[in-house]
């Protein structure tokens, strides 16, 4: 079946992106590692010895350049419903972390440390069609939130992936009565055309 001219035409940017070119040469298994890259260094997100926990792993670009900033101190705990080639020094649980059998298997990994970062970069298989796709967006960043809520220590930080639109703004206030501080962020290597955003939420109360 002939691609359409749509896919066509997001092959060709996609290919010619100077991200993606730049994540192959590097060796980084996608190009969503300069949006977190930024963030981190922007924000001084993470510290040695840190434990987080990334929600929506696979590939795992996330959670390479995170083991890669924590060196040999911290924890890096990985969990995605797709399978995902292994990470040294990363450990990753593939299931739904809805379900209870996969939270034991976190718990026993975590082994009663505390979670200082949860990361979600979570999105949907996007239709094109907003009506749609925004609410399986936000349902994604309901069940993050959720899981931040449950497991992240007092003080802990919080970045989620967010998709502008019905939902968004109630998100963010549950979020500003949760954490004590919360920024909107538009990294460099996120698509000008993309309503996407990310959320980060610091000072769990």
């Amino acid at each position: 079946m002939a691609r359409s001219k749509s896919s066509h035409r997001w092959l060709k940017e996609h290919f010619a992106d100077p991200y993606v070119k730049r994540a192959q040469a590097e060796g980084w298994r996608s190009r969503a590692v300069f949006k977190l890259e930024e963030l981190i260094e922007r924000d001084d997100l993470l510290k040695p010895g840190m434990t987080v926990v990334d929600l929506g792993a696979a590939p795992g670009g996330w959670s390479q350049m995170v083991r890669a900033r924590l060196g040999d101190r911290g924890r890096v705990i990985g969990l995605d419903i797709l399978p995902m080639q292994g990470i040294a020094g990363v450990d990753f649980i593939e299931g739904d972390f809805r379900e209870e059998s996969v939270l034991a298997q976190l718990r026993e990994r975590l082994d009663g440390a505390p979670v200082d970062l949860v990361l979600s970069d979570m999105a949907p298989n996007m239709s094109g069609m907003t009506a749609v796709d925004q609410p399986r967006a936000m349902h994604l960043a309901e069940l993050a939130e959720a899981f931040a809520s449950e497991h992240l220590r007092p003080g802990g930080a919080y970045l989620t992936k967010l998709f502008q639109g019905p939902g968004f703004d109630d998100y963010v206030r549950r979020l500003r009565a949760a954490y004590q501080r919360v920024s909107i962020r538009k990294p460099k290597a996120s698509r000008s055309r993309s309503p996407e955003v990310y959320a980060l939420a610091t000072g769990k109360r």
